[in-house]
This record gives C-alpha cells, structure tokens and sequence, in this order.
C-alpha cells in the first residue's frame, strides 16, 4: 500500500516547512525510519524519515518550496503500484535509480549545492553526506556549500577540518580570504552580518568580524526564511498587543569582574563569561521574585518555581533563544557550558525543540556590541525579559573621592498584565544585590 510522504510538524511552533533538500531520488529503495529529506522548521533543520518501506515514486515539492503542515510532497509505494489516485496524474512504474555518473576532477567539480534546477537554499548546517565519499562525493556541510557558490570558491580544492574530513564554514571563510578562486562572485555573497553569539558582555566594545550584504542594482529581494516568518509572527503578538513598561537599573560590576579573573585563572574549566554569572544571578532573583517567572495565559497567570531561562542568540538567520533549564539550581561553571554549547549548535541549526522551547524568562545581552542600554522585547508568553547592555569603567564618587568603578546598565522589559512596577523594581533590587555581591550566589 502506497505511503505518502507528509510534511511533518517537527518542532512544537512549526506551523510550515521549508524543503531544503531530498536525499532520496525517485526510483530509490526506500525503509521505514530511513531519511529521505531535509526540513527548515521555524528553528532549525530537521530530518524528514520515511513512514513506509517501498520506492520512493514521486517528489510532489521542489527543493526550496514551502509547505503547510500535512500537505503530501511525496509518495512511498511498490514499484507497480498505481499511485494516481495521489499524485492526481497517471503514473508508470518506477525505474530503477540510475547509477550515479563518474565524479569530475577535483578541480573541475562543481559545489554540491549548485544543482541546475534549483538554487542553493541558504540554510545553516545540518548533519549531511559529508569530503571525500565513495564515488567522489565532496562532504561539506549546506552552508559550507552556499558560501563556496557564493565566493566561488572550488570545493574539491579544499581540505575540510570538520568531522570525518567535511568542509564546514571556516574552511570556506579561511579559502576565500587566503585566494579568491573568482572574484565577481565573492561580490554576489548574501551573507548575513550576524556571526557572532549575543551571550557575553565586554568591559569593551569587541569589534566583531561580519560580512555585509552585497546589492547590486536598485534592490534585492530575499525570501523570508522559515525562523524569520517566526520571528515576524511572534513579535507581532508581543510589541502590539502585551502592555509593556520598562525599568532601568545600573549596577556596580566591579566585583563580578573580579570574580571573574579568579574563576579563569584557576583554569580552563572555570572559564566563564559575564553573561553567565548574568544568568545565574536572573535565576536566583526570580526564585525569590516568582511573580517574574511566569506566562501570561490569557484566563490565567502561570507562575513558575523553576528558572529555566532563555539566552538570546543571534544566528545568520535570525533569533534562536535556547532555554537553560533549571539555571537557579546550576553551577555558573555548568551555566557557562550549556551557554557555549547552546550557542555553537544554534548557530549550526542543530538544536532540538526541547532545546529551545520552555523558557520561563529571557535575557537578550548586547553588551559585546557596545550598546550601553537598550529595551528587548518580551518573548511570549514569558512576562518578562532582561536587556544587558555594555559593562564600562566610569568614575564612582565614594568616600569623597572618585574612585573607578565597572558599570552595566539592565533593563527590564515588563508586561504589565501580570507584572506591576513595583515587583519589577524589586526583582531589580534583588538582581543589583546578587551582582553586586555575587559571593551571595554561592549560599
């Protein structure tokens, strides 16, 4: 009996997928579980797997097109079975999958991705047929692949550093630098300008690496991407509808600092940022301030006894908040390490949905940017979220002298739907006494 091949909703919030790429062609074997497709949901890239064991007799969506949740893009069946009534066309039996044509010279190859029929989706990485596979195969990751197309740089010229030899982003980035392969298409690039982790704060301004977009002519159009459909949506319910007030607050970080150097001089494993005490001080601020930690739900306030809080991170395609969970009751070592590994998997699209769904509160850090003071918006149905801006050394009047002092600006953004100004600046108090004093936290 013929199977069909559905859009899956393969994270909580996905409403609509976009299909980056097939893995099987028509005329494949296919099994039950096997994957047979690619998927960018609102968040990441997922693994479309196979529902039924036969031959895959027909691809219903192209590579880059969108779909609703349940709509058929394909059909699993024997090889003489009549499919029509689902393809809405007569349909012959499916022949056998061509044998795959011998691979090119290296240097001659052409990107994976620039397949004639349709165009290199830009997509982050994703697990993938990886550098030097049987029958010539280039392994590189889909974005590896996009920005090689881009440059024009050759992928077969390339040693890639990934695992099991793959081609990822910085072999692409470290080839272009060091010897363009064509200029005029390095001119074309498209890629974003946010590279890098919103999740630490700078006693300076870090000039951070980015690659602006290229327009040629009057205007460009791009595609919204699955996660920017999101984020449009999601603001849209936030900015608009949520009565938000904000609350600013500036605290003396001086001593956060220097725990700080303590914690890295005492070695590797005790590295951790600033942000990552940030986080650990929200945590036990709001186990004290529960009226903080909650969801607006419409007939009724959630309030949460758990810190699970979201860290904003900034990706080429938009914004991905991952949720450390239970954060009042972590280390700041262990904060740190969730952090890092959270941001480097949001950044490749490789986070689960239970990843990054579950938040009980954010906080959105642009410190690294410079930015001294800014407001975010609150991500619902959280009814609150903490904007950190840059720490600075300033001159602090004590004791009848000015003395250096390092200085952070937070602002919280409040709905006041469940959260009044009062309990929003006492929540602040709270949070200024654990930074201020951070030997607090560890008791």
């Amino acid at each position: 009996m013929a199977t069909k091949v559905m859009m899956e909703a393969l994270s909580p919030t996905m409403e609509e997928g976009r299909l980056v790429k097939w893995l099987k062609n028509v005329g494949d074997p296919v099994k039950s579980g096997e994957t047979i497709a690619e998927v960018e949901t609102d968040k990441a890239i997922m693994e479309l797997v196979a529902r039924g064991d036969g031959i895959l007799r027909a691809r219903l969506a192209e590579e880059g097109a969108t779909s609703v949740i349940g709509a058929v893009i394909g059909v699993i069946a024997a090889a003489d079975e009549d499919i029509s009534s689902i393809t809405g066309a007569s349909t012959a039996p499916a022949a056998p999958a061509a044998p795959a044509a011998p691979a090119a010279p290296a240097a001659a190859s052409a990107p994976e991705s620039a397949a004639p029929s349709t165009p290199a989706p830009a997509v982050s990485p994703t697990p993938d047929v990886a550098a030097a596979a049987p029958g010539g195969v280039v392994r590189s990751s889909p974005l590896a692949r996009r920005m090689a197309a881009e440059r024009g740089v050759a992928l077969g010229a390339i040693a890639g550093s990934g695992p099991n030899g793959r081609i990822i982003r910085r072999d692409i980035e470290a080839a272009a630098t060091a010897a363009p392969v064509v200029a005029a298409a390095a001119a074309e690039s498209t890629a974003s300008a946010r590279d890098s982790v919103v999740t630490t704060t700078a006693t300076k301004p870090t000039v951070v690496a980015s690659t602006a977009m290229q327009i040629d002519g009057e205007f460009k159009d791009v595609a919204l991407t699955q996660i920017r459909k999101t984020i449009a949506r999601r603001l849209s319910e936030s900015i608009g509808p949520i009565p938000t007030f904000y609350l600013t607050s500036e605290i003396d970080m001086t001593k956060v600092g220097q725990l700080r150097e303590q914690m890295v001089a005492a070695g590797e494993q005790f590295k951790v940022s600033v942000n990552d005490i940030v986080i650990k001080a929200v945590a036990l601020a709001l186990t004290r301030h529960p009226e903080c930690n909650a969801h607006w739900m419409g007939d009724h306030i959630r309030y949460f006894s758990a810190a699970h809080i979201g860290m904003a991170v900034a990706t080429d395609d938009g914004l991905i908040v991952p949720v450390i969970r239970d954060a009042h009751t972590k280390g700041i070592g262990q904060i740190g390490k969730d952090a890092r590994d959270f941001a480097k998997r949001a950044r490749e699209r490789k986070l689960a949905p239970a990843e990054y769904t579950g938040g009980t509160f954010s906080v959105s850090n642009l410190g690294m940017f410079g930015i001294d003071q800014f407001t975010a918006i609150i991500n619902p149905p959280e009814a609150a979220i903490l904007a950190v801006g840059a720490t600075e050394t300033k001159p602090v009047w004590e004791n009848g002298a000015f003395v250096p002092r390092q200085r952070m600006r937070v602002t919280l953004s409040c709905d006041h739907r469940v959260i009044d100004g009062a309990i929003g600046a006492k929540f602040l108090q709270t949070l200024r006494q654990l930074l201020e004093a951070p030997m607090m936290m560890l008791f």
